[in-house]
């Protein structure tokens, strides 16, 4: 069998694919295995809230500041190829945070891992659409949607018992040797895209449109709309995730429980996204399923960090509302990238409109730990978290009546030029 047959969209195998999904689960590894290390990390290197803020948050510092550019190069680069540097670069720099003595280089070392982790982020979804049959694309792609949750959740799961057995530098190291593993997986077991008619091809042979692209996607409204609303969404589902472990161990929950605690947080986000799918296609409105998923999440996080007098929720009913914030938060990811579609403004943007949108995400993920953080360190306690999580959503709500509009606008024009038809 030649590579050109094994990539056809007419090969039965989705073993490539597969392969695809699980370097996202391990990119994404590197972005949940910071939680259940923090209480460690807090109490060797002598981190402040602050700081352990931006421990979380800095992996997305990449996104924030390149996102649009990567998904305007990796056409060039090559899908196949930019997955495999991106687990390169998350193998360097775990392996070599793990000999940090301080903040410092752990920092340095979480921006790098946070270009590997952007790269094969932007760079998978294209690579598994060149590499399934048409009717299995939309499983596949559905199924790639959870590879953030399902990482983070096996890190924060296994982190707090392998950290208690080998100490944290072992955590990051152990990383490293997974995502070098991984990067030989993709190397050996997924065909080259260029033997492939697809995104990829099209976007390569056409370096001269990059400009064109960029200038397309920045003057779309919806394109901004759903970076913000990624924004607020990520920002505050990241700092609730990466902050629980310190916030069980200042409750003096065990390391081991409160990473089994956390990780079912993380790993429930996945019934939202698979649930905003079903709720699009059986003709919910989008608004209202971005509406649906910020007030869950506002109110959720009352009920699991307010206090009254002194006094809070009991703590399993305060558990119940975390989980009911990541899994009704859910809906809102999946909604997005449905809507990144329909406000790209062409086909040949989609990839632009989807790195926009990811590097807005990662401006959220960046910004709001920090502040939840300096938060919780000013008033002695995780009782203001609530504030935070419910300006964001405030602030989602508005975008989502804004993205409303635009939808109603959009849907209204294309009735009248089909009636003028």
């Amino acid at each position: 069998m030649t590579p050109s047959t094994s990539v056809s969209s007419r090969s039965p195998s989705l073993l490539p694919a597969f392969t695809v999904l699980m370097a996202g689960v391990v990119a994404a590894l590197h972005i949940g295995k910071i939680a259940p290390a923090l209480p460690v990390l807090t109490a060797q290197l002598g981190l402040s809230l602050v700081e352990a803020g931006f421990l979380i948050s800095l992996v997305h510092i990449a996104g924030m500041t390149v996102g649009l550019f990567i998904g305007l190069a990796i056409g060039g680069w090559g899908l196949k190829r930019s997955v495999i540097i991106g687990l390169l670069l998350c193998t360097g720099a775990s392996f070599v945070g793990g000999f940090a003595q301080g903040a410092a280089l752990l920092l340095w070392c979480r921006a790098v891992e946070g270009m590997g982790f952007l790269l094969v982020a932007l760079a998978a979804p294209g690579l598994i659409r060149n590499l399934v049959p048409p009717a299995r694309m939309a499983v596949m792609l559905g199924a790639w949607s959870t590879y953030m949750p399902v990482g983070s959740a096996i890190a924060i799961l296994t982190g707090p018992v392998l950290i208690a057995w080998w100490g944290w530098p072992a955590w990051w190291w152990l990383m490293a040797a997974i995502s070098a593993g991984m990067a030989l997986w993709m190397w050996s077991g997924v065909p080259d895209e260029r033997h492939a008619p697809g995104l990829a091809s099209r976007a390569a042979a056409d370096p001269a449109g990059w400009l064109e692209r960029m200038v397309l996607t920045l003057r779309a409204p919806g394109a901004w709309l759903i970076g913000f609303t990624f924004a607020v969404y990520a920002g505050q589902w990241l700092a609730i995730v990466g902050f629980l472990p310190s916030v069980y161990a200042a409750a003096g929950i065990s390391g081991e429980l409160a990473g089994a605690l956390t990780a079912l947080v993380a790993a429930i986000n996945i019934i939202g996204n698979l649930s905003s799918g079903r709720l699009l296609s059986r003709g919910i409105p989008a608004r209202t399923v971005v509406n649906i998923g910020f007030i869950g999440m506002g109110l959720s996080t009352v009920v699991a960090f307010a206090e009254v007098g002194g006094l809070s929720a009991p703590p399993w009913l305060q558990y119940v509302g975390v989980l009911t914030f990541s899994a009704i938060g859910g809906v809102i990811p999946g909604t997005m990238f449905n809507l990144a579609v329909r406000f790209a403004p062409s086909e040949k943007t989609v990839p632009t409109t989807v790195g926009w949108m990811q590097q807005w995400s990662a401006f959220g993920q960046l910004a709001i730990p920090p502040v939840v953080g300096w938060a919780a360190g000013v008033a002695g306690g995780w009782q203001m978290t609530w504030v935070i999580t419910g300006l964001c959503c405030v602030l989602g709500l508005v975008f989502g009546a804004i993205i409303g509009h635009l939808l109603r606008t959009s849907s209204a024009k294309t009735q009248s030029s089909r009636s003028t038809k």
